[in-house]
């Protein structure tokens, strides 16, 4: 075994690494032929392919290398490596982004699929590599009578990804994002230092790594927050005639507390039109049911068109995973993802939402897409990078579009309306949720984040000072 050969491996990088050519391009701040160049020169044009793709399929980034490092201090070697080179840096979990902001042109794309180890499950949290996913979490931790009290919808996601940017799901309604349940992060730096923070200890990193956009580090591992798992959901779908009374009854079982999880859609018709959902489910046990009259009392919804199922909560948390496998199986999972995600202010939601979708074709969101739209309350909110318009009642607001076809023309006309919508959300007093298809200038995100920018920008000069890491986000 070579010298550069045994250093590689000591470093715990596994050798999945790609390069556009033999050799790096332009002036070198460091040794070119140490043990990261090596593995660099040993082309896979498949792992670079791959890696300059995301699920988003309209920005496309050839990286000039990508390495899938088996251990913390691995991915520490490459930044510093990275750092020396004068080469940026994104991290990759599961490839979610749907903007091209985790890739990077001509640069380093470290890919976390294989850190993904669950290290430890306590009564009150659990230890995971940051890039497991968090359908894998959840069998860990179901095993043990224990869940998350938020998870996304989409449990495909990496642990990583979706604390770099918040993290959504049904019961962010009443209990916050995902971010909000991160007890400790484990990170690595730009500059390639290894660092643990919370509350307590680095706390100034803490709070610019948390929705950060992994501007300043990127996370390898996260210490979350647990609770007993309930046994079961009653999953409620009540449809209404139109945008007031959806929300009118939204907001209604929001300050009741009547439900665990909360959301809903507006969806295209098949024959034309839209349909208004209320989605909301209840946790029980196996010998105690929920008393369904008593949970839709005093509603408005069309009562002869609502649906009431009851599961698992395992199968009803992984109920995104049919919608997926339809969409594989079609092709559109393969389709662009033009989507664009927003919160509204709760005092004038309704009059946004409204002009939004009546300005909206079923074509624009797709047969299979949807307009989410749901309140919540911000009690539980207290990541200082999760942007939020200052209400206590907000509006998620989503538009999901799956389109039919991988028409790039289309994607380009999707694209320049988010753009659009945006700024005129914007101008209403509406936020941004970062996973989202449109250009952002550095200035945009100075006014998206607002009175936190200087927390951001100041924390990436200190510990990215090469503004080496995901420069997809343009910040600087």
């Amino acid at each position: 075994m070579t010298p550069n050969r045994r250093a590689l491996l000591h470093a715990g990088v596994s050798a999945t690494a790609t390069l556009a050519s033999l050799a790096l391009a332009g002036p070198s701040r460091g040794p070119a032929d140490g043990p990261f160049a090596s593995a660099a020169s040993n082309c896979n044009p498949e792992a670079c392919a791959a890696a300059g793709e995301d699920f988003g399929h309209i920005i496309h980034k050839q990286p000039r290398a990508v390495f899938r490092p088996t251990t913390i201090p691995g991915i520490a070697g490459i930044l510093r490596w990275a750092a020396e080179q004068g080469l940026t840096v994104a991290a990759r979990g599961q490839g979610h982004s749907i903007y091209g902001r985790v890739m990077t042109e001509g640069g380093i794309v470290i890919d976390l699929g294989a850190l993904a180890t669950i290290h430890r499950i306590e009564p009150d949290r659990v230890v995971v590599d940051a890039g497991a996913t968090w359908h894998a979490v959840l069998e860990a931790t179901l095993a043990k009578g224990l869940v998350p009290p938020v998870l996304t919808n989409y449990l495909g996601l990496s642990v990583g990804g979706t604390l770099a940017i918040g993290g959504i799901g049904g019961s962010s309604s009443r209990h916050g994002l995902l971010t909000d349940k991160a007890i400790e992060l484990d990170v690595v730096t730009g500059e390639g230092r290894q660092l643990t923070c919370s509350p307590t200890s680095n706390a100034e990193l803490y709070d610019a790594v948390r929705a950060g956009l992994a501007q300043c580090a990127i996370i390898t591992r996260a210490t979350l927050r647990l609770v007993r798992a309930p046994e079961r959901v009653r999953r409620f779908q009540l449809s209404y005639p139109d945008l007031p009374s959806l929300t009118a009854d939204q907001r209604r079982v929001l300050a009741e507390a009547r439900f665990d999880q909360l959301q809903g859609a507006v969806v295209p018709e098949a024959a034309g039109g839209w349909r208004y959902l209320l989605e909301a489910g209840v946790f029980h046990d196996g010998d105690s049911h929920p008393d369904d009259e008593a949970l839709l009392a005093g509603l408005s919804d069309r009562r002869g068109s609502a649906v009431v199922t009851d599961f698992a909560f395992r199968d009803d948390a992984n109920a995104f995973a049919k919608l997926e496998a339809l969409l594989r199986a079609n092709g559109q999972w393969f389709n662009p993802h033009p989507w664009l995600l927003v919160f509204l202010r709760g005092s004038n939601a309704l009059e946004i939402a409204s002009e939004v979708v009546a300005g909206m074709k079923s074509e624009d969101i797709g047969p299979f897409g949807r307009i989410t739209c749901y309140p919540m309350i911000t009690d539980e909110c207290r990541t200082p990078l999760v942007r939020l318009p200052d209400e206590r009642i907000v509006f998620v607001f989503n538009l999901i579009r799956i389109p039919v076809s991988a028409d790039k023309t289309n994607a380009e006309r999707l694209v320049a309306q988010n753009r659009e919508l945006y700024d005129r959300i914007r101008g209403a007093g509406g936020v941004l949720y970062p996973a989202s298809a449109f250009p952002m200038s550095s200035q945009d995100w100075a006014d998206h984040f607002g009175v936190q920018w200087p927390l951001l920008r100041d924390a990436k000069r200190r510990h990215d000072p090469g503004n080496h890491l995901t420069p997809g986000y343009n910040l600087l």
